[in-house]
């Protein structure tokens, strides 16, 4: 039976047997015992997406993974960046240390300040992020257009991710469907991705799509 360590757009965590892109996490949130969930679903305002292969490090999902048996972070999995960067997450400054430099750099354009500190960016994001009490802002018509690539919203029933004047449809295998913009003007939508991080992507952040999103 899959783990409860498959992260949708909006945060929350679920038993799914599609792995994805990317691996993360947001510090420990599992017993290693019953390799199950704690009842929080974050320990840390750190939310982070790492890399999926790193230096051939090999971990036990959800078991223990630090010397001496400790427990370890419990290990999340995203569909892509895109997803990751939907639920709160953020490029880790160990494993995609380039990345988190673009990340941080786009931040700081955004909102003029110079060098970011990497807490400053967990305690904004911390706010916005759905899965940790953030409000969802609804999109008014017409909005659809003004949302960057890479950008997640929700129908409220199905999430979307936008591409090139496309709306992708998001499930945890991959993208599973698309339609134009305008085909989704009459619905009732909110954004997904956090404001700040919609900020990062508008200053020129380019997230990884996995491959069912077309080249």
């Amino acid at each position: 039976m899959p783990l409860q360590n498959r992260v949708d757009p909006a945060g929350e965590i679920h038993a799914h047997p599609a792995r994805g892109m990317f691996t993360g996490n947001r510090g420990i949130i599992h017993d290693p015992e019953t390799r199950t969930l704690l009842r929080r679903r974050w320990a840390t305002k750190a939310w982070i997406t790492c890399a999926l292969h790193f230096k051939g490090v090999r971990r036990v999902p959800m078991g223990r993974n630090r010397p001496g048996g400790k427990t370890g972070w419990t290990e999340l999995f995203f569909l892509d960046e895109v997803t990751a960067l939907a639920a709160g997450h953020r490029p880790c400054h160990y494993c995609r240390r380039d990345r988190a430099r673009e990340f941080g750099a786009a931040f700081g354009r955004a909102f003029g300040v110079d060098s970011p500190k990497v807490a400053e960016i967990d305690q904004r994001l911390h706010g916005e992020r759905l899965a940790s009490g953030g409000i969802p802002v609804t999109i008014e018509r017409g909005g659809l257009a003004l949302l960057p690539d890479g950008a997640m919203f929700s129908d409220g029933g199905s999430d979307y991710a936008i591409r090139q004047g496309q709306a992708l449809r998001w499930s945890f295998s991959g993208y599973d469907a698309r339609c134009g913009l305008g085909e989704l003007a009459d619905a009732k939508l909110s954004v997904v991705t956090p404001m700040a991080t919609l900020a990062v992507l508008e200053q020129g952040y380019r997230p990884d799509w996995h491959p069912s999103a077309g080249p």
